[in-house]
């Protein structure tokens, strides 16, 4: 099961992070925006080919300290079909480096679109008989608020492809308790039901370490729901934004992880991206460190995540 690796890399690295790779120009040193776009022009051929250059200097930066990368989709559509490369490749660059990836699209539909959408993610499209990755990523995030029908057709490609997706549960947005906070009669708020949906959609990908392969997002702004969660979904493995940037510390994700120190992976991406901007490193950094800059933060958050948990013969993370 996809999740399974993903849960052996935490325990390889001792670290449960994942650096979310959502670029922006604002967010690239001069350097390579210069040279992109003394190549390709202020275009969006220029644009993509920084980013790619940006990305490739994080990820050979991060891969044998940070598990996984979380790529938005939305950072690189806006840059035309020329980003959407740009996506792809960044997701082979990620895994030829041993990186688990998990490309956050939070798609859904129904029926043959929602196939659609899990053979271009997750599974293989068939080109004149041949099967062909189009993008290739191990896991996608994805809505489920279209209930089963929109959920259905991910779990069979994750079947057949060894693949994971995660579901929105409770998001860490500050506006999300308008829906997701609502309670049904039995007193069970939305985020429970839909919580306890994906412990039922979790059974048709059972994981080797207790975890299926439909994860929740569940936000570390909200660190007294994520506790609660914890405890209520036994087999649901979470991602967790929101820390750094949006507010939330090592603090609030302790109570996303088991007794193993399992059960979460917690997403930054601001906090790595842009940790070459910060007043303090640019004093005695080039903007050409950006990628050091961002390995430092990446340990940084490790450090502090794993000062939260207990150890077990001095492990913080055991299978």
């Amino acid at each position: 099961m996809s999740f399974d690796r993903m849960i052996e890399k935490i325990v390889e690295l001792q670290n449960p992070t994942v650096a979310g790779l959502d670029p922006k120009l604002a967010f690239i040193p001069e350097y390579i925006k210069n040279e992109a776009f003394a190549k390709y022009g202020k275009t969006l051929d220029g644009a993509a080919a920084a980013i790619l250059e940006y990305n490739k200097g994080l990820i050979d930066a991060l891969y044998d300290i940070v598990p996984a990368i979380k790529p938005q989709a939305a950072y690189y559509e806006m840059y035309g079909w020329q980003g959407v490369k740009t996506l792809a490749e960044t997701i082979a660059y990620a895994q030829e480096k041993g990186m688990f990836v998990m490309t956050d699209g939070k798609r859904n539909d129904i029926g043959a679109t929602m196939e659609a959408y899990a053979t271009a993610h997750l599974g293989t499209t068939d080109v004149a008989g041949e099967k062909i990755e189009a993008f290739g990523a191990d896991a996608l995030t994805v809505n489920g608020y279209l209930g089963s029908d929109g959920i259905n057709p991910l779990v069979k490609v994750c079947q057949e492809k060894d693949k994971g997706i995660i579901v929105l549960v409770k998001t860490s947005n500050p506006s999300s308790g308008e829906l997701q906070d609502m309670k049904f009669e039995d007193e069970r708020t939305v985020y429970n039901v839909m919580g306890e949906m994906c412990e039922k959609w979790g059974e048709a990908l059972p994981g080797k370490y207790g975890y299926s392969g439909v994860a929740a997002v569940v936000g570390a702004t909200y660190p007294a729901m994520l506790t609660e969660l914890r405890a209520k979904l036994t087999k649901t493995f979470f991602l967790v934004p929101g820390y750094g940037a949006q507010g939330g510390g090592a603090a609030d994700v302790a109570g996303a992880f088991d007794e193993n120190g399992l059960g979460a992976i917690i997403n930054s991406s601001r906090a790595i991206m842009t940790a070459w901007q910060k007043d303090a490193w640019k004093a005695e950094h080039d903007e050409k460190d950006y990628a050091l800059a961002a390995r430092a933060e990446a340990i940084r958050m490790r450090d502090e995540i794993a000062a939260y948990l207990p150890k077990k013969n001095g492990k913080a993370f055991n299978l």
